[in-house]
């Protein structure tokens, strides 16, 4: 049996109540969209939306934003050698966009940042801004399988597009109060969603069947 390197990392909905969490073993020789992709399935999004991995110690964002990637390349190579004049640039728009790096998530690693820095912030959803904090709490060095496992954790996924923490808050109110006037319309938008509790064999079964990543010998 090959055995690998991986990690476990605990994956925490930020400002959550009661916390919305998973512990999560993944290899460790794999991209930041891997990552995001152990967290969609972990967690129980639907990969609607942009995402990002952001490290203002490095000026580097780690992202899906097609639009900003094509953006930052286009500026970072017109001014590479010099910076723009007042007249190209009059408000400081392009100096900020070239000032960040924007990396594709796929062409980018995790171990370099994970073991460095041992707690990431992940941001699913630009408009309802979903803050995951992804903390490093240790190697393993034998680990046998070439597909994430979720360890342990608790509390369900938050519908898509509710509306943020504010929206989750005022979902929940409705769906667990019968007597509440918008009870039925919710429930049946919650289960339009799939909204459901966090069921840890229905989700590792996803992993194992969608992020296998090499045949373990």
């Amino acid at each position: 049996m090959k055995l690998m390197k991986a990690y476990q990392i605990k994956i925490e909905l930020i400002d959550s109540e009661p916390l919305i969490w998973r512990r999560v073993v993944i290899p460790a020789d794999v991209t930041f969209r891997r990552l995001h992709d152990t967290i969609q399935f972990s967690m129980g999004w639907r990969d609607y939306h942009l995402y990002e991995f952001e490290f203002p110690q490095e000026k580097l964002r780690i992202t899906n934003d097609e639009e900003s990637y094509e953006e930052f390349k286009f500026y970072f190579a017109k001014y590479k050698n010099k910076k723009p004049t007042k007249k190209e640039d009059p408000y400081g728009i392009i100096a900020r966009i070239i000032e960040t790096n924007v990396r594709q998530s796929q062409t980018v690693k995790i171990d370099k940042y994970l073991e460095k820095y041992k707690t990431l912030e992940y941001i699913y959803d630009f408009g309802d801004y979903w803050r995951h904090k992804i903390e490093l709490e240790k190697t393993k060095e034998d680990y046998e399988f070439g597909y994430p496992i979720i360890l342990e954790g608790e509390g369900a996924c938050p519908p898509e597009d509710v509306g943020g923490l504010g929206g989750y808050k005022e979902f929940l109110e409705a769906w667990n109060d019968p007597k509440h006037p918008e009870h039925e319309s919710m429930r049946q938008w919650g289960e339009s969603q799939y909204y459901s509790e966090f069921d840890i064999d229905f989700r590792n079964d996803l992993l194992k069947t969608c992020l296998k990543i090499k045949k373990v010998k």
